[in-house]
């Protein structure tokens, strides 16, 4: 029987453009099927074929070759891998068109995506299920703010990943400035209350409508808070896994995560986050398209139950095509 053949499409137009390209490279390297690559850059363009791995060994591509949808024979490809990380990838618009042309893909469909994608929106969804989230308001351009809680206080824009815009605001006086920055990445805000002597925790989750949950791990690092440069900068951060935590705090941060999956309607994948705070558990954000960079947590979770790289991108191909 023959192998299926995958379309990898990394890059994108959001600011994780670079964090897609590194994740490109790892699946790249361990994907068990045959497997090609297309590049979208910065501007919108796709890069394929020859000019798409020049692409991957640059880094970044800041213009793309082909307009969009590029003229590719869709066909040929069983499988396509979207590792798109926010923005116009992740939130369910390039899924939408994988599912007007019929196309299996790897991950979550559209809703899931776009809910998932949505801060304010997701936290909705699970608080309405009784699952745990830490206390936000959403704001819009314009409005007046009123918050609940006192500072200190995370502003988020609603719709971006990798700590993108982001910013910690110990006083009412730094709202304002913090509001602009995210309004520079996204029509909506979140502000959230910022939890004191919080420990991060993350489970990937790996399945269809059955899914299992992987080991807990935990980050830890000196930044003010996870931010891209911590994130992505080997070294910054220290990755525990498994967590050192009591059994039965890690099976209920376990049957958390699968909650939250099912509820959602996620497929294929997911990373969800926590916060764990004086035996309190708060589920963080869910992520639909996790990194699979070198320093990426949702393959080293993984790792740690026993499923090799290759082995995890091998049940990824095949959730997609059930």
């Amino acid at each position: 029987m023959a192998l299926p053949r995958v379309l990898l499409i990394a890059g994108g137009r959001s600011p994780e453009h670079e964090v897609s390209l590194l994740s490109a490279r790892g699946v790249l390297e361990h994907m068990p099927f045959p497997t090609e690559l297309a590049v979208i850059a910065k501007d919108g363009g796709w890069l394929l074929g020859e000019r798409a791995l020049g692409a991957l060994g640059a880094g970044q591509a800041l213009q793309g070759e082909h307009p969009f949808p590029p003229d590719l024979d869709w066909n040929r490809y069983d499988v396509v891998f979207p590792l798109l990380h926010g923005r116009w990838g992740e939130d369910g618009t390039l899924q939408g068109f994988l599912d007007l042309l019929g196309r299996p893909y790897v991950g979550a469909g559209v809703a899931a995506s776009a809910l998932c994608m949505d801060k304010d929106l997701s936290k909705r969804v699970l608080a309405q299920a009784g699952v745990p989230v830490v206390p936000w308001v959403a704001l819009y351009p314009g409005e007046r703010p009123f918050l609940p809680f006192e500072p200190p206080y995370f502003v988020k824009p609603a719709n971006t990943g990798s700590s993108v815009g982001i910013r910690r605001v110990e006083s009412h006086a730094g709202l304002e400035e913090a509001l602009e920055e995210a309004f520079r990445h996204d029509g909506k805000a979140v502000v959230e209350k910022a939890l004191l002597g919080v420990r991060e925790l993350e489970v990937g989750v790996l399945g269809n409508v059955f899914a299992e949950a992987s080991p807990v791990g935990e980050v830890r690092y000196q930044a003010p808070f996870y931010d891209y440069e911590t994130k992505y900068t080997p070294g910054r951060a220290e990755l525990l896994i498994p967590a050192p935590l009591d059994p039965g705090t890690q099976e209920t941060i376990q049957e958390m995560a699968l909650k939250a999956y099912r509820l959602l309607g996620i497929r294929g994948m997911a990373r969800v986050d926590f916060f764990l705070v004086e035996g309190e558990v708060y589920l963080n954000e869910i992520n639909t398209i996790p990194g699979f960079t070198p320093t990426s947590m949702y393959p080293k979770l993984f790792q740690a139950a026993g499923v090799s790289y290759p082995e995890l991108l091998k049940r990824l191909v095949e959730l997609a095509l059930a």
